[in-house]
């Protein structure tokens, strides 16, 4: 078998493997974390809220995308904080740290749902923006990867982590959980 059959058949493996767990280290079934999440996600097209999508490199590039995608394709209020002004600006006046946590001060409020998305689980500036969303009562939704140890992976409201340490696995299975998401909010047909 080459190179790229095992790597297609593991990333297939590792989308039966990814662990979901709430706030109290509950595990979920990815059918129970599902429901849970298109609960939310009725409330937040029934209120004012919104969902906020927020990650470093990669990460960055699907919170982009997912944002746009939830509310173009699927009607649902999102954004997320990925502009490289409002980057360059924060990281140069406060400190790369604080890029997410300023804008979710400012922009934040309770009910709304943030999606952090982060391989490591550990970047600091992911880990400050979850801290603040919290105190504001915000819902908190993570995406991780790589160690089972990544503080991300337990300070969610409810946590998705694949347990793999290969980059493009984890970014591509993050990217389908929130694909699969917002296809079975839009009810479409598999």
């Amino acid at each position: 078998m080459g190179y790229e059959t095992r790597y297609l058949k593991r990333l297939g493996e590792l989308f039966n493997e990814v662990e979901i767990k709430g706030v109290n280290g509950r595990s979920w079934s990815i059918e129970d974390a599902f429901s849970n999440i298109l609960k939310i996600i009725k409330n937040l097209k029934d209120s004012s809220n919104k969902l906020i999508f927020i990650g470093n490199g990669g990460s960055a590039a699907i919170a982009s995308h997912q944002s746009i995608d939830y509310w173009k394709n699927g009607n649902i209020p999102a954004i997320s904080f990925n502009d490289p002004s409002l980057l360059t600006c924060l990281s140069n006046d406060y400190g790369y740290e604080f890029v997410f946590e300023k804008p979710i001060n400012m922009f934040g409020k309770k009910g709304d749902v943030l999606i952090a998305i982060s391989s490591s689980g550990e970047s600091e500036n992911i880990l400050t923006a979850v801290e603040s969303a919290k105190k504001k009562g915000i819902i908190v939704i993570t995406l991780s990867g790589f160690s089972k140890s990544n503080p991300l992976r337990n300070y969610g409201d409810l946590n998705f982590f694949v347990p793999s340490k290969v980059y493009g696995f984890v970014e591509i299975t993050h990217l389908a959980i929130c694909h699969a998401i917002l296809d079975s909010h839009m009810t479409t047909q598999i």
